[in-house]
């Protein structure tokens, strides 16, 4: 196959550098990653032809991301690790299976990023004997299941002796790979740019001529090879009409010679082009198809290389081969492939060249890319269901079956965040359907969230829809008001979407005077909450907030666990998170889980198990890490706010953007009063109830009621007393009752009421709340001037608060222990104190008999990389083996 351009690395000593060294420092066991970016031409693959020769003693993998595969799931990944998968077997089983799903070996739904780890554990079983080098070009072109796995990859490897480089043309859309180290390699300098003209045109040149292609090449290598074969010497030295873009040149320069081939040679290369495999089998069996003697025309076809896999010389060449056939040709072609791709092992690919040879609408091609759809989605491949189902659609010749397909494509569209194709696919629907086109309007409300997160667009969407449904499906009218709803307690904005409700036509509720359940309760309670107040609220919500495992939470746990806050009923807002929790981890839902565990993290600091809420918290940030997404922060402020730890919450609370202002408040709130920063705290508590937010403002009553007394601001305490009252006597849990009351006894000084609510706690899901009320009678009695009485309170206060890690408070307790004349016993640090979050989680899990695979698997790190932390636990903790840490009892 005749070259393109010269091998010469020109101008790339800096590049060359950086890859050596992402070679040797694999070779040391420091693996990384590097992402090259640029224009096509710019010397990308020249610099991968490079590495392969510098990576001497690696083992090399190869995959390449192809135009025509980017809707087929783990297409990339699998062509990766294509020559390891002999190791598969040393796998976990769970690991194992989540591969063969991927691959198309076993049927079911891979979980993503198990199918990550289980890639990263076959990855680590190959470096056992020699380092390795992952290369992947085109990258731009990797279907979305696989750039995942892939970016996952490299952000695992930093403890092994692995090298990752992607080549990825620019302007690229893959946002999987934009947080990973990359170089963008520029063009070339004039004195290189005219070093590698003269390397590759040995002929000489005029002064003018050779100005002109340095003019028209701007730097780029590849086109300072091809633009003098566009158009010659003398073109260019007579004013060549020069292309838009410097790739328009090279792909201009790549058909000018494909035009010259006899039509049989053509029509070979455009069958090479259409098939991203570059199976040669398949090839020579469509060419046979089409009357092509293959062996004659490939002799004749140059920018191919037919050998063991069919490739092109430039990826440039395969897409100028492919446009520049006619589009008979084209389809031709994919007829071809199509005919000769074997139905039963690999049927999407199948469906998908016979789409691209469909010249109009086809109902059975139609209905076979709705199948691969349905294929590709149980392989966690939503983008290639997204892709599939949208030309389903353009081949689809009924309205109402079309506007099904394309309400379906619209929804995975919006799952892998296509929002612009997304919103161009809901302009075509156009139904009398009552049904779709509510479904229309819910997707709307969707795509405005995602869109314009914060606007009245979402819950306009969903309401119109339940109007749109109330006739003829009351029960999905409800839910659809109920989503709005909910929406408007994440977003703002309920009053307007409870207007909005109370204006509605009846939905086919309840018989009037008869018992409300369900949604329907929950609807009805949320519209009085607005209306009339948390007292008739109560009556109609406190069944359904009373019952954690109750159908509608498991639907809207969010909604459940901030309206459980608002209700001051710890065991369902804790019931709810757990359920969560479960429910991801069994659906291997990545959106589900971390939800779930944020919300249980919260609950459990709230009972004072800061280990397990630290662990909590470790993992959803794993999650987080792992799929790219932020990690949720409101966990972590109610633990920092509860532990009191100035300095740290205080970079925290400026750390978070102002999504999370109300949950800064309250968290301010509780730090201020835990240091005895009144003021500080009655500004804060302030600000968090005013917003009125449902959960948040509840939770911050308490606390102006504190910093208010404290203050001798007494109307301002009064009135909060008031308004927690009615919260905690809708919900009547023993949790609300309790802080109610020891609140009620700082406005009133009813010592009585301080013995209420210690007794209203005593529970040790309620023990930090237990010992604050101590904390408030022991201060009290010493006002009062009974020493002694004070000194009981306020050491039993003190060593819950002390014990449990709540160090502002406990200080606060030392502090009023030394003035009635005792000294508060100092506080013994726990060995967590000394650790992070993720390496408590490590400690923890191995303490608990977990090997390094086991965590690894868990938290999506490699073994070494686990190992490598438990180096550390164990140096802070001055620790030498895992026996040890397993009898430490303050790390469980």
């Amino acid at each position: 196959m005749p070259e393109t351009h010269t091998d010469a690395l020109v101008g790339r000593q800096d590049e060359i550098r950086r890859l050596d060294a992402l070679l040797q420092a694999a070779r040391e066991s420091r693996g990384g990653a590097l992402v090259l970016r640029g224009e096509a031409g710019i010397g990308k693959s020249v610099l991968l032809r490079h590495l392969d020769e510098a990576a001497a003693g690696f083992l090399v993998m190869r995959a390449s991301g192809a135009e025509f595969e980017t809707e087929l799931p783990f297409a990339a990944l699998h062509q990766l690790l294509a020559p390891v998968t002999d190791g598969l077997t040393a796998l976990p089983a769970p690991h194992r299976k989540a591969l063969e799903i991927a691959f198309g070996l076993d049927t079911g739904t891979p979980d993503p990023f198990l199918v990550g780890v289980a890639s990263l554990g076959l990855l680590v079983e190959t470096v056992r004997e020699r380092p390795l080098l992952c290369v992947v070009d085109d990258a731009q072109w990797l279907d979305q299941a696989s750039a995942k796995a892939l970016a996952f990859l490299a952000r695992r490897v930093s403890a092994e002796s692995i090298a990752l480089v992607f080549a990825v043309r620019e302007p690229s859309r893959l946002p999987e790979l934009d947080e990973l180290p990359s170089r963008s390699l520029q063009g070339l300098g004039e004195k290189d740019a005219r070093a590698l003209l003269a390397a590759a045109i040995r002929a000489p040149l005029d002064e003018r001529v050779r100005d002109r292609i340095l003019a028209e090449a701007r730097g780029n290598p590849l086109a300072l090879v091809e633009l003098p074969r566009t158009a010659g010497l003398a073109g260019m030295a007579g004013g060549f009409a020069q292309p838009d873009s410097v790739p328009a040149v090279i792909e201009q320069s790549f058909r000018s010679r494909l035009e010259l081939l006899p039509p049989a040679a053509r029509l070979l290369v455009t069958v090479a082009a259409a098939d991203p495999i570059g199976d040669p089998g398949l090839l020579w069996r469509a060419a046979e198809l089409l009357g092509i003697d293959a062996a004659a025309a490939a002799e004749s076809a140059p920018l191919v290389e037919f050998g063991t896999r069919i490739r092109f010389s430039h990826p440039l060449a395969r897409s100028a081969a492919y446009r520049a056939a006619a589009p008979e040709e084209r389809r031709r072609a994919h007829e071809a492939l199509a005919a000769v791709t074997d139905p039963v092992t690999d049927p999407d690919r199948r469906a998908w060249h016979r789409a691209q040879a469909s010249a109009g609408p086809d109902e059975q091609v139609a209905a076979e890319l709705e199948a691969s759809a349905t294929r590709a989605r149980e392989r966690g491949g939503v983008a290639a269901a997204a892709a599939f189902l949208e030309r389903s659609a353009a081949l689809t010749i009924g309205p109402v079956q079309r506007t099904e397909r394309v309400l379906a494509a619209v929804e995975a569209k919006l799952s892998v965040g296509d929002f612009d194709t997304a919103a161009e696919l809901l302009t075509t629907v156009a139904t009398d359907d009552p049904g779709q086109d509510a479904r229309a309007d819910l997707l709307r409300g969707r795509l405005s969230f995602v869109r314009r997160r914060g606007d009245e667009g979402p819950t306009k969407y969903l309401l119109r829809a339940a109007a749109r449904l109330a006739a003829t499906n009351p029960a999905w009218s409800r839910e659809c008001y109920l989503d709005a709803i909910e929406m408007g307690v994440l977003l703002g904005g309920l009053d307007h979407v409870v207007d909005a409700v109370r204006q509605a036509p009846p939905t086919g509720g309840p018989v009037a005077g008869g018992p409300v359940a369900g949604a329907a309760a929950v609807l009805a309670g949320l519209t009085s909450l607005v209306g009339d107040g948390h007292r008739a609220a109560g009556e109609i919500l406190r069944p359904v907030v009373g019952d954690a495992g109750h159908e509608v939470w498991a639907r809207r746990p969010s909604l459940g666990f901030m309206v459980a806050t608002e209700l001051w009923n710890r065991d369902t807002m804790y019931g709810i998170a757990t359920r969560a929790v479960a429910a991801g981890r069994e659906s291997g839902s990545f959106h589900a889980l971390p939800i779930g565990l944020a919300m249980q993290a919260a609950a459990t600091a709230h009972a004072g198990d800061f280990g397990t809420a630290m662990e909590l918290i470790s993992e959803e940030e794993a999650i987080a890490d792992a799929t790219g997404a932020a990690p949720l922060v409101y966990p972590r402020l109610h633990l920092a706010a509860l532990r009191g730890r100035r300095e740290e919450a205080a970079e925290l609370f400026a750390s978070v953007d102002h999504r999370m202002t109300l949950s800064v408040q309250w968290a301010t709130a509780v730090l201020g009063n835990g240091l005895a920063d009144y003021p500080a705290a009655l500004k804060a508590a302030k600000q968090a109830v005013e917003y009125g937010a449902v959960g948040t403002s509840s939770l911050a009553l308490p606390e102006l009621v504190e910093a208010a007394v404290r203050c001798g601001e007494s109307e301002v305490a009064a009135a909060a007393l008031a308004s927690l009252q009615e919260r905690t006597q809708a919900g009547r849990h023993a949790w609300g009752l309790g802080v109610e009351a020891y609140a009620r006894a700082l406005v009133t000084e009813d010592e009585s009421a301080y013995e209420e609510a210690i007794g209203l706690l005593d529970d040790s899901a309620l023990i930090v709340y237990r010992a604050r009320a101590q904390l408030l009678y022991g201060e009290w009695l010493r006002r009062q001037g009974r020493r002694r009485d004070a000194r009981s309170e306020l050491r039993a206060a003190h060593e819950v608060l002390s014990d449990l890690g709540l160090e502002a408070f406990a200080e606060r307790a030392a502090g009023e222990l030394r003035a009635t004349g005792e000294q508060a016993r100092s506080r013994t640090s726990k060995a967590s104190d000394q650790l992070t979050m993720q390496e408590v989680h490590i400690a923890r899990l191995v303490a608990d008999g977990a090997t390094s695979k086991e965590v690894a698997a868990k938290l999506f790190l490699s073994p070494r990389t686990v190992d490598a932390h438990l180096r550390n636990i164990f140096r802070k903790l001055g620790l030498t083996s895992r026996r040890q840490l397993r009898d430490l009892p303050d790390i469980r």
